[in-house]
């Protein structure tokens, strides 16, 4: 396998790769959204693992990223990360947004993982404008997989249609 980034429309939890990303919150109990449909579909060893994690260093920092295993998911792993709230962009919003994938992608890679599915992070009730996001989403896998040795196939996985439309437009000359 090389290096290489797909998009799928569809559902995250469903994805047979490796690992797939959570758009967590820093409090790693499960929310709303994406972090709910994971907690749900992976089931309580999830949970259970990132109250550990908690337990340990207190949750999650926007732009950080800690891994769990799947739980009752396809992907042996679940790296949660957690995307920042849009406030105007003005507050770092970018940067961290760009740490997210940045911080998921290395601990892929420090996990020997060779497949990852990423949501569209910060796009649903954190507001981060949608283009803007797939814009940096895109920049930063491309950066990363330019920058690394080793295989990593990387998939970004949209649930809807304008997301998907977005990250379409970016990807068609990768």
């Amino acid at each position: 396998m090389r290096k290489s980034i797909h998009l799928v429309k569809g559902d995250i939890t469903k994805q047979n790769a490796d690992a797939i990303v959570n758009a967590a919150n820093s409090s790693l109990l499960g929310g709303g959204g994406v972090d709910g449909a994971i907690h749900r579909a992976g089931g309580p060893q999830i949970l259970a693992e990132c109250v550990e994690i908690r337990n340990r260093q207190g949750g999650c920092k926007t732009g950080e990223a800690v891994i769990t295993g799947g739980g009752n998911l396809k992907a042996k792993y679940v790296i949660h990360t957690v995307g920042p709230v849009w406030n105007g962009g003005d507050k770092g919003e970018p940067q961290l947004l760009g740490n997210a994938y940045r911080n998921s992608l290395k601990l892929a890679v420090e996990n020997d993982i060779h497949t990852i599915a990423f949501p569209n992070i910060s796009t649903g009730i954190y507001h981060f404008p949608k283009d803007l996001a797939a814009r940096i989403a895109v920049d930063t896998v491309k950066a990363f997989l330019n920058g690394h040795e080793g295989p990593l196939s990387v998939t970004f996985v949209c649930f809807d249609d304008e997301n998907y439309a977005l990250y379409e437009s970016l990807l068609k000359d990768k």
